[in-house]
């Protein structure tokens, strides 16, 4: 197999793809004629040089990021957040992009670690693991150990240094919250006045985690939260011992082929302090990581469903991912969830390679779309932005719960223990054994009591306007909450106090945005807005939305 060092052509990409698309997943029936040792080997080599490909261009990509959110750069594109430039422009969930950034801005004060990763001697993730201990003269050493060994050994020794290892991302558990109907317009006003709170952009679980935060402040007590506490210290398999005698037994697993290392690729010309030169090399080192991440899910997709990482002799899935993918099991789990979702939904994956849609949009759309329903949601997904069919998605959903009982709510682990000691506050305080949804209406019914006399407000243009637009800023492309109101034609320039001359803004997009000039904005509010971000002179925008519903009507200037 071709070596994987050349990433301004093909890098072996052509070749692993061929091989990874020749393999289909196998039916039921036919996974017990399959030679596991075998089909182990393959595998692992092909899912080796993939995660090695893509952790060379996560490198560039972190940063490329880095450099981008120095000054005002950011501003200079028309986006106001980083989370939303890498979603919208780079198609690249928030979170991940956080921590290509955070990695790179480490690297910066360690140069041997630095080159070290750059040449793809070390990976980004045992790069991560020594970060905390990489530090003047005991950085050569620590980039020696980084080499080689496990990254279990290696978190080990860092710990025993003193240094802190990077913790996994929280797990997230879907609840179901009992709402019975007559209980819905409580709930409805609980989380409007959370959300007025927070934010009107704040999530249902980040709203429920406030209105839970207020009951347990006022009535949970020592011994309330028994049940929360059950769920945190619950035993869990020591594998520690496990993964020890595995490592020890398999030498390592030195007779996998691991393949060579993979040098991150560097731009052409300098490209550093042009905001617009940096836009266009990462979305080509996006393009790139893409190729390498939809091949990476096909093989891990076929790798999980076969378990061929028992045969392999790790300790579990998420083993397997740290010591030989380089990435956390969350991350590839995510990537095989998308891929089965996929082929049961030929037209989405047709869609996502064709270009017509984006991976982050694909990934809302995958959980909610059907065989009846997929191909208007494309439909809706090309038209629009990624936040802007987020939000649609959410509000319909919003609207169906209305009419079922209860609601399905995603949160993170540590809500859900939140929300355990709560129900034993409120039965606590009942004296008695209550249901659920009884206990809910005693939380709600206290958030309403204590927040909503102190959240009325003067019926001011200003908060009519913001309203009428939802709390939301109205930058096609923004994610965050409004924070002002922002005169379209000038009162300076004989601008009237309208409503229709009057669009609400986040404050970065009204004062570094539209008032330093790189957010350009024309028309009348709510609908009929022409939209131009990263205005710069003698220049096309670098994004333009056009008015009389911009959804339909996104274009892309020349870096696009």
């Amino acid at each position: 197999m071709t070596e994987l060092r050349e990433h301004a052509g093909d890098g072996g990409l052509g070749q692993i793809r061929g091989l990874a698309y020749a393999m289909e997943p196998p039916a039921p029936r036919e996974r017990s004629s399959i030679l596991r040792s075998e089909a182990a080997l393959l595998l692992i080599g092909l899912l080796t040089r993939c995660a090695r490909g893509i952790g060379a261009i996560d490198v560039a990509i972190g940063e490329g990021l880095s450099s981008l959110t120095v000054g005002d750069r950011l501003a200079q594109l028309g986006y106001a957040k980083r989370g939303d430039y890498s979603r919208e422009r780079l198609d690249m969930a928030p979170r991940t992009a956080q921590k290509k950034v955070q990695l790179a801005k480490g690297l910066r004060d360690r140069p041997k670690l630095r080159d070290a990763v750059w040449l793809g001697i070390v990976t980004a993730r045992r790069a991560e693991v020594v970060l905390s201990v990489a530090r003047g003269d005991a950085e050569e050493e620590w980039v020696a150990r980084a080499q080689k060994g496990t990254v279990r050994a290696l978190a080990n020794a860092v710990q025993a240094a003193g240094g802190a290892v990077p913790e996994e991302d929280e797990p997230w558990d879907a609840v179901y919250l009992d709402i019975p109907r007559d209980l819905k317009p409580l709930a409805q006003r609980a989380f409007a006045a959370a959300g007025k709170i927070i934010g009107a952009t704040a999530p249902a679980w980040e709203r429920l985690e406030g209105i839970l935060q207020e009951f347990n402040g006022a009535f949970a007590r020592n011994g309330d939260d028994e049940a929360g506490d059950a769920l945190l210290h619950a035993p869990v398999p020591d594998l520690e011992q496990l993964k020890a005698g595995l490592e020890e037994l398999t030498q390592e697993w030195a007779f996998f082929d691991r393949g060579p290392a993979v040098v991150a690729p560097v731009p052409s010309e300098p490209v550093e302090s042009d905001p617009w030169l940096l836009d266009a090399e990462l979305r080509r080192l996006v393009r790139l990581r893409r190729e390498w991440d939809d091949v990476f899910a096909h093989l891990a997709m076929i790798f999980r469903m076969l378990g061929l990482w028992r045969d392999a002799g790790f300790a579990s899935f998420a083993h397997c991912c740290d010591e030989l993918f380089g990435m956390g099991v969350r991350a590839v789990e995510q990537r095989i969830a998308l891929a089965r979702r996929l082929y049961a939904l030929p037209a989405l994956r047709q869609a996502m390679r064709e270009g017509r849609v984006s991976y982050e949009k694909a990934r809302l759309i995958a959980w909610k779309a059907t065989d009846v329903t997929v191909d208007d949601l494309i439909r809706r997904a090309e038209r629009t932005t990624c936040i802007a069919l987020r939000r649609e998605l959410d509000g319909e959903e919003t609207a169906q719960m209305c009419t079922r009982r209860g609601m399905d709510i995603r949160m993170p682990r540590g809500i859900r223990i939140l929300l355990e000691t709560a129900l034993a506050a409120a039965r606590a305080l009942a004296r008695k054994w209550i249901p659920e949804s009884e206990c809910l209406r005693m939380i709600l019914q206290h958030f309403v009591d204590t927040w909503e006399p102190v959240l009325k407000q003067r019926n001011t243009l200003q908060r009519r306007v913001l309203a009428r637009d939802r709390g939301y800023c109205q930058v096609p492309i923004c994610s965050l909450a409004a924070a002002q109101g922002h005169h379209i034609d000038y009162r300076s320039a004989g601008g009237s106090d309208e409503p229709e001359n009057l669009v609400s803004l986040c404050a970065g997009h009204h004062l570094h945005g539209v008032h330093m000039g790189y957010v350009r904005v024309r028309g009348k509010a709510p609908d009929r807005l022409h939209w131009q971000l990263g205005v710069r002179p003698g220049m096309p925008p670098l994004e333009e939305f056009l008015p009389a519903a911009w959804r339909d009507s996104r274009v892309d200037g020349p870096s696009g």
